[in-house]
């Protein structure tokens, strides 16, 4: 009993150790120097400041060793949509070049810039102020995807100043607009010849970690599919008038009886070998009501009863069946008129093998009313599943094992979108494979409060150190 009690002692101070120990390093320095500043400035779609943030990266990169004519800063043009503003925005190419030694194509290593939007009136903490706790780090870009652009940057410098010269070329690529349209990740991955030429992609915005609330990690999970994102704008029409002579017939009525259909419909559950061998470890290590439930659906994923239990968690809804969900709203003109149109954003995120025209279809005929129009707002991205390599997994097996040694690793499909479906389309391989390590309940990306506990950040610093130099180290 007390060698228990002294081991348990032990692991509940490793962590606050190593981070500890670890925040006193130069590299960690620099991740953090560099996190801060880029989190402290807002590059939602309302603002232009990607190209600030693009060249305040540059200039780290240069200052670390990079060549200037290896970091280049692209610009682009927006023009005015409903997903963003007119402006400008930027991207960023940096590329590490090797000595061939290798004889091997370069890696891309992939993260994004832009962050969601964020009303500071409902936030506890300032969204663009990067501050603290003893547990986290709270701002916006936190986790989605500023941890990464930080971690990869920071690497870069890291290797730079120890004087590495990899056996092959390593690219940073990194967008501008992944949350608001993806134009400037269309252009990395259909228009850039240099990059066509990659043997494969990591991506940092996917992939890592799940722990426990107590810690305990549960499995670390490589992202190898994304369902297929697509938007439509529902709208109601009608002659309107008056408020003080309300009519039978109104259009927010009419909208809002739609999007309550919407809310109610469930998909269909849908499977894959890869969803079902998610389930089947994630179940074993969880346990308890909810990892029962997940066991059920691997052995039986025609189980209703445990796809309805796993149909409860937000977390794990997404990878048993298509998603629709009602993201906003826009209606009316004056407060004393009868509105005129009122219409709902219908955000879908689609099972990889179904036609979106089949979810349209199924959209329309739940909905029920053919006076309630549908308009698609842009073009859907399906992409392949990228079958895990070998080189990529023992590289990654050793970045895991120095955290959490034995850690079953795991391939998953996404239920969100990253730039990872278009380098997948374009025909470059792409595994998202963060550092990240942390409990799923806590990450509140996108949401309010978004944060990154530090013990993930600090633990994270060698994790693309690690990779980098498992495959792209010079043959001997």
């Amino acid at each position: 009993m007390r060698n228990s009690i002294v081991l348990i002692l032990l692991l509940l101070l490793a962590p606050n150790a190593l981070a500890d120990d670890t925040v006193r390093s130069p590299h960690a320095a620099t991740a953090l120097e560099i996190y801060r500043h880029i989190v402290e400035l807002d590059t939602s779609k309302t603002r232009d400041n990607t190209l600030p943030v693009a060249q305040y990266l540059a200039d780290k990169l240069i200052a670390g060793g990079m060549p200037k004519e290896d970091v280049e800063v692209i610009t682009h043009s927006r023009f005015a949509t409903l997903a963003a503003p007119k402006g400008e925005f930027a991207s960023l190419v940096a590329r590490y070049r090797g000595d061939g030694s290798l004889n091997k194509p370069p890696i891309l290593l992939l993260a994004h810039m832009d962050v969601v939007e964020a009303l500071a009136e409902d936030w506890e903490r300032p969204p663009f102020e990067l501050t603290e706790d003893d547990t986290n780090f709270y701002a916006r870009g936190t986790i989605d995807n500023k941890f990464g652009v930080a971690q990869l940057t920071a690497t870069f410098i890291r290797l730079q100043r120890e004087g590495f010269v990899p056996g092959r070329d390593l690219i940073l690529v990194f967008s501008g607009d992944e949350e608001s349209g993806m134009t400037t990740t269309r252009h990395l991955a259909y228009e850039r010849p240099d990059l066509a030429e990659a043997e494969f992609a990591l991506n940092s915005d996917a992939g890592g970690g799940d722990l426990e609330p107590d810690g305990t990690p549960v499995v670390y999970a490589v992202q190898a599919a994304e369902k297929t994102y697509v938007t439509w704008e529902m709208t109601a029409t009608n002659p309107g008038g008056h408020s003080s002579r309300p009519r039978p017939d109104n259009a927010i009525y009419d909208l809002a009886g739609a999007i309550t259909k919407i809310q109610e419909h469930r998909f269909p559950v849908r499977w894959s070998e890869m969803t079902l061998a998610y389930f089947q470890e994630t179940g074993n290590k969880i346990g308890g009501e909810l990892g029962d439930a997940m066991l059920r659906f691997a052995y039986d994923p025609t189980d209703t009863e445990a796809s309805d239990r796993l149909a409860l968690e937000s977390s794990y809804i997404g990878t048993t069946r298509t998603t629709c969900v009602v993201t906003m709203l826009r209606a009316g003109h004056a407060e004393n008129a009868l509105p005129q149109s009122a219409t709902a954003t219908v955000n879908c995120r689609v099972f990889p093998g179904v036609p979106v025209s089949d979810i349209e279809a199924t959209l329309r005929e739940v909905v029920g009313n053919d006076a309630i129009q549908f308009e698609q707002l842009a073009e859907a991205t399906e992409s392949p599943i990228s079958e895990l390599r070998e080189d990529v997994l023992a590289a990654l097996r050793q970045a895991v094992d120095s955290r959490y040694p034995g850690l079953k690793i795991i391939p998953y499909m996404e239920s969100g979108g990253t730039d990872g479906m278009h380098f997948r389309k374009a025909g470059i391989p792409t595994w998202g494979i963060s550092g990240v390590f942390m409990n799923p309940d806590e990450m509140f990306a996108h949401g309010l409060n978004e944060r990154v506990p530090k013990a993930a950040f600090y633990g994270a610093l060698d994790h693309w150190s690690i990779i980098i130099k498992a495959l792209a180290s010079p043959a001997s």
